[in-house]
């Protein structure tokens, strides 16, 4: 039996009676991030763009497109929604680095409404797929970011998505071979685009494959059915020779969700630059007056994507480790508005910025699980401060995010689309996801509408 005709075998097998307690746990907070996340992130333009532009297609169908009141096919409103839960760059960070969810979670979220899907088999999906992802990402072995050749989400998220909606349809094992070799032929994303708006589409793309061939390969579609090993196939072509498809076989319990986990985001901006506002924050109270501040060097590891000593744009302000550290500094939080173009362009931001100095070492490993940054402040008078932060509140090996401190995040988000009597309403569905039958599931979905 060949490696994928195994691992399939494997995720058929998996079912809601595989999972542990804290697989459903994890699970369930997942669920509530996800849909929190992605009512916010339609507010962000890009997603004003893209939600146009899927309405204008005039496609008929079922789905709902979270946030813009109209409903679609399930494949765009998986590709819509998958966007709009990544758009902010708040959703969880997994090691090896990837967006598990916004990938995932949103195909499942498609079929829904759809088809008659309980609570327990939204659960059981979602963790399949993620368990996929994660798995992919450790047979790659591309554990430092300069060894990256596509961004993580588009690489690995279609094969997770095709799992999450074969468990929702019923995939037998020859099936759902079928459709990660249709699937495999869609993956990879350019991480030049990381600080733009297509970035968000990587997310939404791989959703929406993912669904899209799994619903094929159920109605007969076929493919190569071995992609992790065939010659030129996705394992090879993606990674090179330093994948090992035989890691693939861990599928499975204590399952990837619970170890090594998530963390949890508790500020919309890419994962790395948590490290800098984190750094930001802990020197704020030693600094009364920053505008006596001379210099700053910022020590990080060799992540180019985000030495951005200017930017442009509140967006790519997201993936700077320059203006991340600022803001922390300078107002004391970061939150959603602290990503506008008129943030960025504040005069005492650039003053601050002006003043900061980058010097990225290979010293540092560019992961996020080993990885750490430190800031060195030197004031006008001579004086001289320093910190060093290794890794922001609930980084893996550190105590998690608590759920009041998660339902804060949650409900911000909501309050920007949503009544409180509505988002409370969807809190209390999502809290109990794993109990809830297919018109209890519906009634969660629609609330998001």
């Amino acid at each position: 039996m060949s490696v994928t005709a195994e691992l399939c075998e494997k995720i058929v097998a998996s079912t809601w009676d595989s999972l542990t307690p804290e697989a459903i746990a994890a699970a369930r907070r997942l669920v509530l991030d996800g849909i929190s996340i992605a009512l916010a992130g339609t507010e962000e333009e890009a997603m004003q763009i893209l939600g146009a532009h899927y309405r204008g297609f005039g496609a008929r169908g079922d789905a709902t497109a979270i946030g813009f009141g109209f409903r679609t096919a399930p494949t765009l409103a998986a590709a819509l929604n998958g966007a709009s839960m990544h758009v902010l760059d708040f959703e969880p960070m997994w090691t090896p680095s990837n967006h598990a969810l916004s990938t995932t979670l949103p195909a499942i979220l498609a079929l829904a409404e759809t088809r008659d899907i309980s609570g327990r088999e939204l659960i059981a999906a979602l963790v399949k797929g993620i368990e996929l992802q994660g798995w992919i990402r450790h047979a790659g072995h591309q554990y430092e970011n300069g060894n990256l050749r596509f961004h993580p989400p588009a690489l690995v998220g279609p094969m997770g998505s095709a799992v999450a909606a074969g468990h929702v349809l019923g995939l037998t094992p020859s099936q759902l071979a079928y459709a990660l070799g249709m699937v495999s032929s869609r993956c990879g994303g350019m991480a030049a685009n990381i600080g733009t708006m297509t970035k968000s589409t990587h997310c939404g793309n791989a959703a929406s494959a993912g669904l899209e061939c799994a619903l094929l390969a159920s109605n007969g579609f076929d493919a190569n059915p071995e992609p992790f090993e065939a010659f030129n196939g996705y394992g090879v072509m993606m990674f090179g020779e330093t994948f090992q498809p035989s890691d693939l076989l861990n599928f499975g319990a204590p399952w990837r969700i619970v170890s090594p986990g998530y963390a949890v985001k508790m500020f919309p901006s890419q994962f790395g630059t948590h490290f800098a506002i984190t750094a930001g924050l802990q020197l704020r109270p030693q600094i009364p007056d920053v505008s006596k501040i001379a210099k700053v060097v910022l020590k990080t590891p060799v992540m180019p994507y985000v030495n951005r000593p200017h930017p442009d744009t509140g967006l790519a302000g997201k993936f700077s480790l320059q203006y991340t550290f600022a803001s922390g500094l300078l107002r004391g939080e970061v939150k959603i508005d602290t990503f506008t173009d008129a943030e960025v362009e504040k005069p005492d931001m650039a003053a601050l910025l002006n003043k900061i100095e980058m010097n990225m070492t290979r010293e540092i490993p560019a992961r996020f699980d080993q990885m750490w940054i430190e800031a060195d402040v030197e004031m006008q008078d001579g004086t001289k401060l320093h910190t060093r932060c290794n890794g922001p509140r609930g980084i893996w090996g550190t105590p998690p995010i608590s759920e009041e401190d998660h339902l804060v995040k949650v409900r911000d988000c909501l309050s920007r689309r949503l009544s409180a009597e509505k988002a409370e309403a969807l809190i209390a569905l999502a809290l109990r996801v794993d109990t809830l039958d297919a018109a209890g599931v519906r009634e969660m979905v629609g609330l998001a509408a």
